[in-house]
C-alpha cells in the first residue's frame, strides 16, 4: 500500500511512502508521527491503522486544520 505524505508547499505534489517503510520506520524509533496528505482516502488511513493494530501498537490519528478554507488539512497518525 502506498500513502501520500502531506505537502510541505501548497503548490509541491505529495511525496508517496510505503508500508514498509513506514514499519520500519516505526520499528527504529518506537514510536512515530507520520502527517499524510488528505488526498489519501479514508478507507487507505483505516487500512493503515488497523494493520498497526493488530501488532499490538497503539494508533491515534486526527485532521488537522491549517487554513480557512474546506480543503486545507492533513491527517496526523502518531503510532505508539
Amino acid at each position: 500500500m502506498e500513502l501520500k505524505l502531506a505537502r510541505n508547499e501548497l503548490s509541491a505534489k505529495p511525496k508517496s511512502i510505503s508500508l514498509e517503510k513506514i514499519e520500519a520506520e516505526v520499528e527504529n524509533s518506537g514510536q512515530k508521527i507520520f502527517y499524510f496528505d488528505r488526498e489519501n482516502s479514508h478507507k487507505d488511513l483505516i487500512a493503515l491503522i488497523e494493520f498497526f493494530e493488530n501488532k499490538g501498537l497503539s494508533v491515534y490519528h486526527r485532521s488537522v486544520k491549517y487554513g480557512l478554507d474546506e480543503n486545507e488539512y492533513m491527517y496526523e497518525v502518531h503510532i505508539l
